[in-house]
């Protein structure tokens, strides 16, 4: 996991400027990429890492080019397939053990299209005979933004510097894994698109889409063992690391199942959980890593250390949205807690959209309805909850990854009946979220704990109730450079994170809120400036 940087730029000869330019780029990232950095020109443009050293800490350093010299990649993520690709192409000249050079040598002897065979968490940058290509992974799960840059000394060169067309769409581009690395160097900031690759001929190219089709006819019994079969699979090809690797446990059903998992195969595992004194979360995460006999690590917060992180919290996460604040608050704590023990961590983040974790899925009555929403929840997580998940972990230098995420878990998750998602045990009853993943794996877990009532991580934690009145009344008239948030919280969220920054809006054009409007049975999220449309 690492922070990337790179500037294409197909007119300028480069030189000290460029370097100079990207190497601010990558500062701005540091600690995303605590073990190192790495640069690379090329024709002009110019390509930058700092690295998170999980894989080949020795060897691994970015840039990684080819031994001829003419190609050269800057990758933030990790490839589950590397095996493969490296025996498919073993005739290649390979030179690290980095699971990122297949990267490499996949686009380099294939082209673009072999992004499409990649299994893993991305997004990178790769020059090859003076022409680039950029991508990001199918669901969005580590981040990629781009902007045309400004003048050398910082100069506009739109000439408003407020989203307007820049002078040289086609010429120069900028990209980095953080918006905080391009604003007052860069105009016009855009998210780039995930399940996309760009490249300056073709534009963005989409490789991926989220599946489309209604679900399959299956029986109960064979569903849970696919279930089962499968999110194990995606557990255990996540474990690969050279470094100590944890698990984030919140005591949540999805969480406790990704470390029962994970226990079967690593003896000793480590766990991390943190909230308020009594919290929900820490008591059901104790119970949790007694039952799996794992290594537990908890801690209790204070309410004054919480209120003196957020302007931390708020700069890193890049987003005044008040739900995904509420939720970044306790990963941020539980991130910088499992830091000082691990470098990775598996999380149990995407089980809500796959298996109708979230309350206001309860008020969808139509199973079409609800199958089409769950298939929207995984097509936007990109900018919300794993934005959230990729910020507080990276602030820390930890790895997250996410098995629920899997691209054969999502292709299974979708095609599983939605009535088996929400489902009552008894005519009558309140039909129960996470039916079908409860029963996969009830045997695996304490029943208290498989059968919980669904809480998220802001309640679990104890902070949303603290969060609330810490900011119950709005800020003065005039606090904020733009509208207000939705509430008095989203406001006070807004004015921290604008102080931040000496160009907020840069940032806070990109906020995306998610919004359920169910009164009148509509259901949408307003998702943030995303790139152009794209070139097929």
């Amino acid at each position: 996991m690492c922070g990337i940087a790179a500037l294409w730029d197909s007119k300028s000869p480069g030189g000290d400027a460029n370097r100079h330019l990207v190497r601010r780029l990558i500062e701005r990232q540091r600690h995303r990429g605590p073990d190192g950095d790495g640069f690379m020109a090329m024709d002009g443009s110019v390509l930058g890492h700092c690295r998170l050293a999980i894989i080949d800490p020795e060897g691994g350093r970015q840039p990684i080019g080819t031994a001829s010299g003419n190609a050269a990649i800057v990758a933030n993520g990790m490839i589950y397939n590397d095996a493969a690709l490296r025996a498919r192409f073993s005739d290649s000249h390979w030179r690290t053990r980095s699971d990122c050079e297949s990267i490499l040598h996949s686009v380099a002897r294939k082209g673009p299209d072999a992004i499409a065979g990649l299994d893993g968490m991305f997004a990178f940058a790769m020059m090859q005979d003076g022409h680039i290509v950029a991508a990001r992974d199918p669901i969005g799960i580590k981040p990629l933004y781009f902007g045309t840059p400004r003048n050398t000394n910082g100069a506009r060169t739109d000439g408003a510097g407020t989203g307007g067309a820049p002078d040289r769409p086609s010429a120069a581009l900028l990209f980095a894994s953080e918006i905080k690395a391009l604003v007052g160097l860069a105009d016009d900031v855009r998210e780039f698109p995930a399940g996309h690759y760009w490249t300056p001929e073709c534009g963005f190219v989409r490789y991926y889409e989220v599946p489309d089709a209604p679900p399959d006819r299956w029986s109960l019994a064979d569903a849970m063992a696919a279930l089962r079969d499968t999110l194990e699979r995606a557990v255990v090809k996540r474990l690969r690391s050279d470094v100590p690797f944890g698990c984030l446990l919140s005591g949540g059903l999805d969480s406790s199942i990704i470390a029962a998992l994970a226990a079967k195969h690593v003896p000793g595992l480590k766990t991390f959980a943190v909230g308020l004194p009594g919290s929900p979360d820490l008591a059901a995460a104790r119970k949790v890593a007694a039952h799996l006999g794992t290594a537990h690590h908890e801690r209790v917060l204070t309410p004054e250390e919480i209120s003196a992180a957020l302007p931390d919290i708020l700069f890193h996460l890049e987003t005044f949205d008040s739900d995904l604040v509420r939720s970044a608050v306790p990963t941020w704590f539980v991130a910088r807690f499992a830091a000082d023990e691990v470098k990775v961590v598996l999380t149990g983040e995407g089980a809500d959209e796959l298996f109708a974790g979230y309350r206001y899925y309860r008020d969808i009555s139509d199973p079409d309805a609800l199958h089409e929403e769950l298939r929207r929840s995984i097509s936007i997580m990109h900018n919300i909850n794993l934005q959230r998940v990729d910020r507080m972990s990276m602030a820390h230098g930890l790895e997250a990854r996410v098995p629920f995420l899997d691209k054969a878990m999502i292709a299974l998750g979708l095609s599983l009946p939605p009535a088996w998602k929400l489902k009552a045990e008894s005519a009558g009853a309140k039909r129960i979220e996470k039916w079908i993943l409860r029963k996969a794996f009830e045997d695996l877990l304490p029943p208290e704990i498989v059968w919980r009532d669904k809480a998220q991580f802001d309640q679990g934690s104890g902070l949303e109730a603290h969060l609330t009145s810490l900011f119950r009344d709005p800020p003065p008239t005039g606090a904020t450079n733009g509208p207000g948030g939705r509430s008095a919280e989203e406001s006070w969220y807004r004015r921290i994170l604008e102080s931040r920054f000496d160009e907020p809006a840069t940032v806070t054009r990109l906020v995306a809120h998610w919004d359920t409007r169910l009164a009148t049975g509509e259901m949408q999220a307003t998702t943030r400036a995303a790139a152009p449309a794209p070139q097929h």
